[in-house]
């Protein structure tokens, strides 16, 4: 049996999220779509939920933590190319997001990172398993 993983996340302002994960490129699944949230589509088999604070907090016991506050978790993203991780970044900043870290450069791996409008924090990184050091 194939196995999928599903996240959800709250926000603030669900039509702000929207544009914003929009203005980076992604879409939303319509079928799973309402005035609640939406499905923020990462690839085929990968989604994240964004679903409105006042309706997270019915899917929940424990309070809503403030991510800018205390870390909740940590998302990355993998992407082809160095040059889509700075592109992907550069469009999160423009699009009201900070900066998480710097760009970081360990050879195999290039990541940088990006805060988003509710502080959730989100890793984009390129892995060349070419240049993995050999054990």
């Amino acid at each position: 049996m194939a196995r999928n993983f599903y996240v959800t996340l709250p926000v603030k302002d669900l039509k702000r999220s929207i544009d914003f994960f929009e203005e980076l490129g992604f879409s939303f699944n319509p079928q799973f779509t309402s005035e609640n949230g939406v499905a923020l589509v990462i690839n085929d088999n990968t989604s994240v939920m964004l679903v409105a604070e006042s309706f997270f907090s019915t899917l929940s016991k424990v309070p809503i933590t403030d991510p800018r506050k205390a870390t909740e978790a940590l998302f990355s993203l993998s992407m082809d190319s160095r040059t889509e991780v700075d592109a992907m970044v550069r469009k999160a900043i423009a699009a009201g997001a900070t900066e998480g870290h710097a760009p970081e450069d360990l050879g195999f791996m290039y990541s940088w990172a990006f805060v988003d409008l509710d502080g959730h924090q989100w890793g984009v990184f390129h892995m060349d398993m070419a240049q993995l050091p050999q054990q």
